[in-house]
């Protein structure tokens, strides 16, 4: 058997396919274990998906058995066609009704899941035997998706035969074994996506075997109360669905391409995130890639935020031309308005003023300074701070100083005005600050301790903290943009070197060079670091320069 690791598309084809004329989708990273396609309802996100079925159900069937020739045609004289490269070199497709190319090992691991699969209840028993090649999955991508019957079948299965293990080995059943193998995943995975405690979430807490009778039963608690699959709301049961079809088929998943349509019905944004990091951190294995479809904020917000995920956007194409997509860039903040458009932006965010913060400290900045009529907003460092403001003066930016100089930051102010530059080397320090400490009022802080303990470390770590200068200017996109960088950094490194702490601390590293092994007996949350008057007023200066 030919092994394919791992699967990663480089570029798709899709010719006289349903809406489709001509698309093509390229130059997606190898990187990319999340591929997410975003557009509006009615943009042809699932027609995609529909080609990765067509492609593969065929195969799998080896015989002509369509709903009718023009469901996949767009011009019925004119046969389909789908074709699609790998990073690996592989290349599969598709054109017609029995016409392939490429490896038949390569087309079976494609496994979709339509958006019509929520359950309403488990009022049947399912066939476990047909979990291991996929073979339940319906015929057609629009036809209802029942296979969580025979995930649930197949879950409850897997428990009692290794109860009968434990049994029939003669070496006592060990429930923690059990436990931690079957149902602790489950229960985790759920703690992550919703969020609370054990007392507030939903936990799997009993199963019941099908009978004659009656079909089998998932039974779960939330604090004491205990609840039938049945009686779970609508997003629960999408969550569960979802979450127990990757547990029972796991091993089916390596080496796959997975495709699923719409996972964020009826899940608000925190959980639509939270669910998306789940399912692609644990749950698809880093042989596999997902692609999913949706127009949710909270699925466009994760996948501009991860590193191994990349965006597809389909809206407003011309289904009647050519299309040519790549992956939108990360540093561009449109992809956001297929979730909210910017004319409800606008209305939502009325009187305040917008702040772009880099290293996500905006949940930070929004308790310290939310009442003042300030908004934070996230972005992952200063690079995407600057492209995020530059050109928009309805928003303003914060970056971190780092080791930029006066005269520098003089320039970057006359260049792009709505951009800020604190005081201090990072936000940190601020947070850190012994004035900031000073104002909480710990008992057996003392202030003069603390500052020679930073000066002290900041002298052991000199020589390492003088060498990393140069090398972090370069990447400041600022030289790049709009002043010039003439490798001067004499200043800071004389800074640095004084003794005096107002001097050095400027340009001291409190995120990266500094322990906080002498703070770390107060044990004092961030929260209340960000909540002390010398903190909004330091921050405020910064804003209102």
């Amino acid at each position: 058997m030919i092994k394919i690791s791992p699967m990663r598309i480089e570029k798709i084809e899709l010719k006289n396919f349903k809406r489709f004329t001509d698309l093509t989708i390229s130059d997606i990273p190898e990187t990319s274990k999340l591929v997410l396609v975003i557009g509006s309802n009615g943009s042809g996100k699932s027609c995609l998906f529909d080609a990765f079925d067509w492609l593969k159900k065929r195969y799998l069937l080896g015989t002509v058995i369509d709903v009718a020739d023009n469901y996949y045609s767009k011009i019925f004289d004119l046969e389909p066609e789908l074709s699609v490269a790998f990073h690996d070199s592989n290349v599969i497709g598709k054109k017609g009704l029995m016409t392939y190319k490429g490896k038949a090992e390569v087309v079976k691991k494609f496994i979709g899941r339509s958006s019509i699969r929520i359950i309403p209840r488990i009022s049947s028993n399912g066939n476990p035997d047909l979990v291991s090649n996929d073979d339940d999955s319906p015929l057609n991508y629009t036809e209802n998706d029942t296979r969580f019957i025979n995930d649930v079948t197949s879950f409850i299965e897997r428990v009692n035969t290794a109860l009968r293990a434990e049994l029939f080995d003669r070496k006592g059943i060990d429930p923690v074994k059990i436990f931690s193998e079957f149902i602790e995943p489950l229960n985790n995975s759920l703690l992550r996506v919703f969020g609370g405690d054990e007392l507030t979430t939903i936990q799997i807490a009993d199963i019941k075997d099908a009978t004659a009778n009656s079909a089998a039963k998932l039974v779960f608690k939330k604090g004491e109360s205990k609840i039938n699959y049945d009686l779970l709301s609508h997003g629960e049961k999408q969550v569960i669905i979802l979450l127990i079809n990757f547990i029972v088929r796991q091993e089916y998943y390596k080496d796959a391409i997975i495709f699923i349509d719409e996972m964020d019905g009826h899940l608000n944004t925190a959980l639509q995130y939270s669910l998306l990091e789940e399912i692609v951190s644990r749950w698809i294995p880093e042989t596999a890639q997902l692609w999913t479809a949706s127009h949710a904020l909270g699925f466009i917000d994760y996948a501009r935020n991860s590193d191994i995920a990349s965006i597809i956007d389909f809206n407003l194409l011309n289904f009647d031309v050519k299309q040519e997509l790549q992956p939108q860039s990360k540093d561009r903040m449109d992809v956001y308005e297929i979730a909210i458009p910017k004319s409800t932006i606008s209305s939502i965010l009325k009187g305040y003023k917008l702040v772009v913060v880099e290293n996500k400290n905006d949940e930070h900045y929004n308790a310290a300074l939310g009442e003042k009529g300030y908004l934070f907003l996230p972005a992952n460092n200063n690079r995407e701070v600057f492209l995020t403001i530059k050109g928009d003066d309805a928003k303003l930016g914060i970056r971190d100083r780092d080791y930029l100089r006066p005269d520098e930051i003089v320039l970057i102010s006359k260049a792009i005005p709505n951009l800020k530059v604190l005081l201090f080397y990072t936000f940190e320090n601020y947070l850190y600050h012994p004035e900031n400490l000073a104002e909480i009022g710990l008992v057996g802080f003392d202030k003069g301790d603390y500052i020679q303990d930073i000066a002290t470390q900041k002298t052991e770590k000199l020589i390492e903290i003088v060498a990393e200068i140069g090398t972090s200017r370069i990447h400041y996109i600022e030289f790049k943009d709009c002043i010039k960088n003439d490798g001067n950094i004499k200043p800071i490194t004389d800074a640095l070197r004084s003794q005096e702490f107002e001097v050095f601390y400027t340009y001291f590293n409190m995120k990266k060079h500094f322990n906080k092994k002498y703070l770390n007996k107060f044990n004092i949350p961030v929260s209340k670091l960000s909540g002390t008057k010398w903190f909004k007023d330091a921050i405020l200066n910064a804003l209102e320069s």
